[in-house]
């Protein structure tokens, strides 16, 4: 019989195990389930503040990587799961399948008072273009840059966003000529923050905020947002504008799954991407909560490798052999600065840092680039 494979979201999870699947199972039937045909690139939603990118430039239809590939689309939300994972439900309905992928990300923790005060710039475009405009609206001020973290699971946060947003920032007025008129300050909840990418890393970081004249708050617990700035237990930080990532968490419809969930709120997977207690179901991306070092990164590239393991053990899941494929835990990060970048890799082994240079700012232009053409093709 022919597969009915089921694929939930549009990301780079999502697109990559779609490709994957068909390279794999060329007569399976493979349907994309999202609420909308088009993919969001958001490792460049850094560069709209700057006008280095348009929201427009970011936001791609997928009817080409749909036919390329021929896969089927539903335009639905998931709003649970039945039958230990063979029937999706839907906004639109249920759906039955033979093998599911879930990949439809996570959520943002929104628990701190004040929140709507701040801007969060991985919301997506609009987001992203109100920060543009808020800070082109401005003469002058302070603007206060942070992230947070998952309190019962330390590895979900997206902090490299936040610190590429800043250092592209500070280059911005510079070009403007108008740094004088602002003041930049970062906070974190952690003494050193960005651990995740390595001590080297934190050090670089902490050294490029020093010679931008960024001011930091460091180590104190975060307790409120307002209008006039960040309080934490270790005092006030003014601001004219907060910009900030909170921590992240799993999806909401997985409250409805019968899914086993980790503390943290996201779908608990074993070392081959598959979601305990169940057949045929399997997880990527920032929807799942994978076995490994601590450090384990929620960015797209350790999504594509989760994918890309699903996918293979999913071809073996239909032909009754047993799962072989681990995604190898992986970081690696250009955080950007505008006009450069800093090269960060890490493995369970080694763990590095290169330098600010030109090259890797136009190196993060060209993988964009070449990562986009399969959608405009």
């Amino acid at each position: 019989m022919t597969p009915n494979i089921l694929i939930l979201g549009a990301g780079f999870a999502a697109l990559t195990a779609a490709r994957e699947l068909r390279r794999r199972l060329p007569s399976a039937s493979i349907t994309l389930v999202a609420p909308k045909a088009e993919f969001v690139y958001l490792p460049s939603l850094i560069w709209i503040p700057s006008r280095l990118r348009e929201g427009s430039d970011l936001v791609l239809p997928l009817a080409p990587f749909l036919k390329h590939y021929r896969l089927d689309f539903l335009a639905a939300r998931a709003t649970g799961l039945a039958d230990g994972g063979r029937t999706v439900l839907t906004d639109q309905g249920e759906l039955k399948n033979d093998a599911l992928v879930i990949a439809t990300g996570g959520r943002f923790l929104k628990k701190l008072p004040g929140l709507e005060h701040a801007l969060t710039l991985c919301e997506g475009v609009a987001s992203s273009e109100a920060i543009r405009d808020r800070i082109a609206g401005m003469v002058g001020g302070r603007i206060a840059f942070g992230f947070g973290g998952n309190p019962k699971e330390p590895a979900a946060m997206r902090g490299g966003p936040m610190f590429e947003l800043l250092f592209g920032v500070d280059t911005l007025l510079r070009r403007q000529r108008r740094r004088e008129e602002f003041e930049l300050v970062f906070f974190n909840p952690a003494a050193q923050p960005g651990m995740r990418l390595g001590e080297k890393a934190v050090t670089g970081l902490l050294s490029e905020m020093a010679q931008r004249r960024i001011d930091t708050h460091l180590g104190h617990k975060l307790l409120s947002f307002s209008e006039k700035g960040v309080d934490t237990e270790g005092g006030h930080v003014n601001a004219d504008l907060i910009l900030f990532m909170p921590g992240l968490t799993g999806p909401e419809w997985a409250e409805n799954s019968d899914l086993p969930l980790s503390p943290g709120g996201f779908i608990l997977s074993d070392e081959y991407c598959r979601v305990p207690s169940t057949e045929r179901v399997f997880v990527a991306g920032d929807a799942g909560s994978f076995p490994g070092p601590e450090w384990l990164p929620k960015q797209a590239h350790m999504a594509e490798l989760q994918a890309k393991a699903a996918a293979q053990n999913l071809q073996l899941a239909l032909q009754g052999q047993l799962p072989i494929a681990t995604p190898r835990p992986e970081l690696i990060c250009i955080v950007d600065t505008l006009d450069a970048g800093m090269m960060v890799y890490r493995d369970p082994k080694r763990s590095w840092l290169l330098p600010s240079s030109r090259l890797f700012h136009w190196a993060k232009r060209a993988f964009e680039q070449h990562y986009l053409r399969a959608f405009r093709e």
